[in-house]
């Protein structure tokens, strides 16, 4: 015991001398029109990667226009002026890239991953949709056919599919949190063309992107791309919009019953949580990690393996712009009756509250954490995300070589007080997810 006790210390140790001797070097500036831009030179691979980041998630949607964000990622696809309608992807895979795109509660996400020697295309692509976008009529109906079939196929269909629109719902009274991303079908439908327009000039403007540009390139023929395609951008001319409601400190533990198309019963607790960045924020991602983080983590071992009342948890901390939500799941196991399996849940949050954490289990929870966070950072993808996110949703793009110190400064002693004093009912949503056959009963 000693002996792995001691390898596991001197695990931990190199890692963080890891991480300390491999400080990720950027430069940022903005232009004149407010775009902030990153670089971050890697030419480890002959590749680069372009990435635009808008500051616009579900969350600065109308209560009664939910999904434009997500709608506006499958939109901005369709072409602009200069790229011929649904030939965007072709062109970067035609010069050996690959693109995608992602849309969360708080941004809107586009990234390129190019040969080195196709870095002018893909800036030149990012400022072209910037500037002028193709949002007409067509491309509107295409993409709301598009879009209504995805949530029928990730969300409608699936069993559990519904699982964070009702747990989000349930949770928030007030704060535009209440609604998840992928909206809703009958507010895409009711939109008008003058709508998306709108949107378009309110959020997809320079002073509300990050461009982030990493990989095998030259900083200052970098520099000088980015001035020529995106310098002569306007600024937006209208008010970017934020929330300013404030969700109200939960009293009282919320409770919904969810009959669905599945076999075996859930148990979802979703409890309030500072904003991500904060200093209790990591000491609670580091609760989930201690709970759900493996097979040998608590929750695992005592529900699946010892007890076998579930056949999978999870703990997730969703850490927003905005406070969200610390989320426990459970799916049952055969015949365990979901309040049996909830039981069992808050009995080892307790033990996290009330039991201390032995220096072993404390030290490899470290671990985790450590090689987790570095290897998040080990691929260009990954660094160029982080770097985006860190300055568009954090304000501190340095964070990037920072934040490992702040949960490495977590404590034992903080872990039990964040759950103290956030893991509480009343500070609770909790959804019982039932199959549809016992509803008559």
């Amino acid at each position: 015991m000693k002996l792995r006790f001691l390898s596991t210390l001197l695990l931990g140790a190199s890692l963080a001398a890891s991480a300390q001797s491999n400080k990720i070097a950027f430069t940022e500036y903005d232009l004149p029109n407010g775009l902030h831009v990153i670089l971050h030179q890697d030419k480890t691979t002959p590749t680069v990667a372009v990435t635009m980041m808008y500051h616009v998630g579900s969350k600065n949607e109308n209560a009664d226009r939910t999904g434009f964000a997500h709608f506006f990622e499958h939109l901005m696809f369709e072409g602009s002026e200069n790229i011929e309608r649904g030939k965007y992807i072709n062109m970067i895979q035609s010069a050996g890239g690959a693109v995608n795109a992602n849309t969360s509660f708080d941004r809107t996400y586009y990234y390129q991953i190019l040969p080195s020697n196709q870095l002018a295309l893909g800036l030149w692509m990012e400022a072209d949709r910037l500037k002028s976008a193709k949002i007409d009529q067509q491309g509107v109906e295409t993409q709301r056919q598009v879009v209504k079939e995805e949530k029928k196929q990730r969300i409608d269909n699936q069993p559990y599919g519904t699982l964070l629109e009702n747990t989000f719902a349930t949770a928030y009274d007030v704060y535009p949190y209440r609604w998840v991303p992928i909206g809703s079908a009958q507010y895409i439908d009711k939109a008008s063309l003058a709508e998306f327009n709108h949107f378009y000039k309110t959020f997809y403007v320079p002073n509300n992107a990050t461009l982030t540009i990493a990989g095998d390139l030259d900083v200052n023929q970098t520099k000088q791309w980015v001035e020529q395609y995106f310098g002569g951008i306007p600024k937006g001319a209208l008010p970017i919009p934020r929330p300013s409601v404030v969700e109200p400190k939960q009293i009282e533990e919320g409770r919904k019953v969810v009959f669905d198309n599945i076999q075996l019963p859930a148990v979802v607790q979703a409890y309030h949580i500072p904003a991500q960045g904060t200093e209790d924020s990591y000491a609670i991602s580091m609760l989930t990690t201690l709970l759900s983080g493996g097979q040998s983590s608590r929750l695992n071992k005592a529900l699946v393996d010892k007890q076998q009342k579930a056949v999978t948890v999870a703990s997730i901390p969703l850490s927003l712009e905005a406070p969200g939500l610390f989320i426990n799941l459970a799916v049952a196991n055969m015949g365990v009756d979901v309040h049996d399996l909830e039981r069992a849940m808050d009995a080892e949050i307790e033990r996290v509250k009330n039991e201390a954490i032995s220096d072993a289990e404390f030290q490899k929870l470290r671990n985790k954490v450590e090689t987790d966070y570095i290897n998040g950072l080990s691929t260009l993808e990954g660094r160029t995300e982080k770097l985006a996110s860190y300055h568009a949703l954090y304000g501190n793009t340095n964070l990037i070589n920072t934040e490992l110190d702040k949960f490495l400064a977590v404590t034992k002693d903080d872990l039990a007080r964040v759950a103290k004093q956030y893991l509480t009912k009343e500070n609770r949503a909790v959804l019982h997810y039932l199959p549809k056959a016992t509803q008559a009963r």
